[in-house]
C-alpha cells in the first residue's frame, strides 16, 4: 500500500477546495442577481408578481437542497436531458441561494420607515427611483451583516453537491479517505479547511453588525 503523508493528503484536498470556493461564489453571484430581481418582485404593486415571488421563495425554502439537487441533476436525465454536475449544482445553487437573499433584502427594506417612502413620494418619484435612491440606500446598510453572513451557509451548502458526483472538498475528502485509509486526518483537514474559509466571513459578518449598529445609534 503506497504511504501518503499529511501534506500529500492537504494538498490534494487542497486542490478540490479551488472547486469548492468557485462554486460558492457562483452561488452567491447568480443567487444575489437573481436574489434582486425577485426582490423586486415581491414588493411590486402587481398582484401576480408579488404572488410568483412569494410561492418560489416558499418552494426553495420550503423543500430540501439535496432534493433540489437531485431533481436538477437525476430528473431532467430521466427527461433526455444530460446535466453535468457541475451544471445541476450550479443551477441548483443559485436559485436555492436568491429565495433566502430575497426574504432577507425585503425584511431590510421592509425595515425602512413608512414616511421615506412617503416623502420620495412626495417628491415626484417612481417606484424605481424610490428603490435606487432613497430606500435601498438604507436598507444596504441593515442588509450587509446577515448578507455575508449567509455567504457562510452557501459554502457549507456546496458540501451537498458531492451526492451527485460534483467533486468538491467533502468529495475529495471521501476519495482520499479510500485511498489512504486515514479518515481521521482527512476529515480533520476538511473540517479545517471549512473554518477557514466560513470563519473570516462569520467575523466580519459580526464586526460589521456592531459597527452599523454603533453608527445608526450614533446618528
Amino acid at each position: 500500500m503506497i504511504e501518503f503523508s499529511t501534506w500529500d493528503i492537504l494538498r490534494n484536498l487542497l486542490l478540490a477546495a479551488r472547486w469548492t470556493v468557485l462554486l460558492s461564489l457562483v452561488s452567491f453571484i447568480g443567487g444575489a442577481m437573481v436574489g434582486l430581481l425577485l426582490l423586486f418582485m415581491r414588493i411590486s404593486k402587481k398582484k401576480s408578481l408579488r404572488v410568483f415571488a412569494e410561492y418560489y421563495v416558499e418552494l426553495f425554502q420550503g423543500t430540501p437542497l439535496l432534493m433540489q439537487l437531485f431533481i436538477a441533476f437525476f430528473g431532467l436525465g430521466l427527461l433526455g436531458i444530460d446535466v453535468p454536475a457541475w451544471l445541476a449544482a450550479g443551477i441548483t445553487l443559485i436559485l436555492w441561494a436568491a429565495a433566502f437573499l430575497t426574504e432577507i433584502w425585503r425584511g431590510c427594506v421592509e425595515a425602512v420607515s413608512k414616511g421615506q417612502w412617503e416623502a420620495s413620494a412626495s417628491l415626484g418619484m417612481g417606484r424605481l427611483q424610490q428603490m435606487r435612491y432613497v430606500i435601498l440606500p438604507q436598507a444596504l446598510r441593515v442588509a450587509i451583516p446577515p448578507t455575508v453572513g449567509f455567504a457562510v451557509q452557501v459554502i457549507k451548502g456546496t458540501a451537498v453537491t458531492s451526492i451527485i458526483g460534483f467533486v468538491e472538498l467533502s468529495k475529495a475528502g471521501t476519495v482520499v479517505t479510500n485511498a489512504t485509509f486515514q479518515p481521521f486526518t482527512v476529515y480533520g483537514l476538511v473540517a479545517l479547511i471549512y473554518f477557514a474559509l466560513c470563519w473570516p466571513l462569520s467575523k466580519s459578518s459580526q464586526i460589521l453588525e456592531r459597527k452599523l449598529n454603533v453608527a445608526h445609534r450614533n446618528h
